[in-house]
């Protein structure tokens, strides 16, 4: 299946001096789009369409000069003129880069990558600034025992904001709780469509505006509700706190490393999809 990855976005909160696109912002060794990229493979989907705009050159020369000795064990002899690799990341990744423009929003990107997805009746697509440790395996027989045309993962905000709730006709709190121990859920960026998704999609609109309310007026849009791991990187706060985990071996997006599948795999505490 293949996998449409949004990496247009400026970014202005997250990019470090250097001005590179918030997908090439490190979380250990590799940049977060790698972190994406290497969660679906995991899951077999490895035909990746990336929809580029700002800085889409550095995203082309990362891959083009992609050094796999990086991310795998190698041994080095002949005084370093010959490296045999242990393993690889990408070598059986597809990869189409696609300039989809400077200042197009999200929906014009995906619009504009149609070309690609021809003859794929679902594919899966995702924001890029987000990683979750969310058994995909489980989220695509959820969206196809329901037969709708889109679905997204829907998850807690990991904001350190408090939601005040007032007395009715004044301004005396009644209550003041932490925002991810709410009620609110938002979209976690996470998602799958039918490629009917194009027949609810106008030219120049927002994805999860006007298609999306189209989509749930007609009951065609899925929630598919976690509270396992997810975190999203927004700013330089997220970025620490992905990389503490990451420094610690505590990074539970690393689906793809020995034992932590099998871990969310059986987990027992996290409500499926509603």
């Amino acid at each position: 299946m293949k996998v449409v990855l949004f990496c247009g976005g400026l970014g202005m909160r997250i990019r470090d001096a250097e001005n590179v696109p918030k997908p090439l912002v490190h979380i250990g060794h590799r940049p977060l789009l790698w972190h994406v990229m290497k969660y679906y493979a995991h899951f077999g989907h490895k035909d990746f369409i990336l929809c580029l705009g700002y800085r889409a050159d550095a995203i082309k020369n990362y891959f083009l000069n992609y050094n796999e000795c990086v991310s795998n064990d190698f041994v080095l002899s002949g005084g370093g003129r010959n490296v045999e690799l242990m393993g690889r990341d990408i070598e059986d990744w597809r990869i189409t880069f696609a300039d989809t423009g400077i200042s197009s929003n999200i929906g014009q990107r995906l619009r504009a990558v149609q070309k690609y997805l021809q003859g794929e009746d679902e594919f899966l697509v995702n924001y890029s600034d987000g990683l979750t440790d969310l058994p995909l395996t489980e989220h695509l027989d959820y969206f196809h025992q329901h037969g709708k045309v889109a679905s997204f993962m829907c998850v807690r905000p990991n904001l350190s904001y408090h939601v005040v709730s007032l007395q009715p006709g004044s301004n005396m709190v009644a209550d003041i709780r932490p925002i991810d121990n709410g009620a609110i859920r938002i979209n976690g960026g996470y998602f799958i469509f039918n490629k009917q998704i194009f027949e609810y999609m106008r030219d120049r609109e927002e994805l999860v505006e006007e298609p999306f309310r189209r989509l749930a007026s007609d009951q065609q849009l899925l929630a598919y509700v976690y509270d396992g791991f997810w975190a999203s990187m927004d700013t330089i706060k997220d970025k620490q706190h992905l990389e503490n985990l990451y420094s610690t071996g505590n990074a539970p997006w690393e689906v793809w490393k020995a034992g932590k599948a099998a871990a969310v795999e059986r987990r027992t505490d996290v409500p499926a999809g509603q």
